[in-house]
């Protein structure tokens, strides 16, 4: 049964930092399981937790998984002292959650992007190992033909020496096509399609893995992953 401090549990929950827990706690105003907790160094069990400040349930869990509708403009970071990050398009109680990106989307691509504090879960899914399909739709200046289907089939060698794996291209008509990657090298799809004489005009990604994005979603917008979601992740 896992255990942890009160003031961390307090301030998982993103709504408290670690110092206004301890305060929290101190005045009596925190119920583990029915019992006042007054220290923070308390160790309490998590496992069926219920957590009260003022009498009021609090909702801890211990990693948030979100999905995000990434738009263009905004930096695949947790913080930059220029622009604006993926991270300032949430509010503070989810900013004090320490998370972070789940790979990267270029500034001016938009689409799915997974934010967590769960750090082992997003290595995995990143791992090459895990051999996870990432959907990408572009619009480019030009349209696919077959020798460029085949390009990205068997594999593409970039000017720079850059070596990319088998790839999926499907035309979707003029000027449209999907990429279907298992890697994701630095401007990859882009790159690729360049080297075929189509630069790419807009990216958007789909899905990854077994996770799509929600057509909901406004551009900008995020909501945390269902629970059908996370047992996707769990493969």
């Amino acid at each position: 049964m896992a255990q942890l401090r009160a003031d961390k549990l307090l301030a998982d929950t993103g709504r408290w930092s670690r110092r206004d827990a301890k305060l929290l706690l101190r005045s009596g105003r925190v119920r583990v399981n029915g019992a006042v907790i007054v220290k923070g160094e308390t160790k309490v069990d998590t496992e069926g937790l219920i957590l009260e400040v003022d009498g009021e349930r609090v909702l801890w869990q211990r990693f948030t998984w979100l999905m995000m509708n990434k738009p263009a403009g905004c930096l695949t970071a947790t913080q930059d002292r220029r622009q604006k990050t993926v991270l300032d398009l949430l509010p503070p109680e989810l900013q004090r959650q320490e998370l972070r990106p789940v790979g990267r989307l270029d500034k001016d691509t938009e689409g799915l992007l997974l934010l967590t504090n769960d750090g082992e879960r997003a290595h995995r899914l990143l791992s090459p190992k895990s051999h996870v399909d990432k959907v990408y739709y572009a619009e480019i200046d030009g349209t696919v033909a077959e020798e460029d289907v085949r390009a990205f089939a068997d594999g593409m060698t970039l000017s720079d020496g850059t070596v990319c794996q088998s790839a999926v291209l499907e035309s979707l008509g003029e000027g449209k096509c999907q990429v279907t990657l298992r890697e994701g090298k630095f401007h990859q799809v882009k790159r690729m399609l360049a080297q075929c004489g189509k630069p790419v005009l807009y990216l958007k990604r789909l899905s990854m893995g077994g996770l799509t994005l929600d057509n909901r979603l406004q551009k900008g917008a995020f909501r945390p992953l269902t629970e059908q979601e996370l047992r996707i992740l769990e493969g």
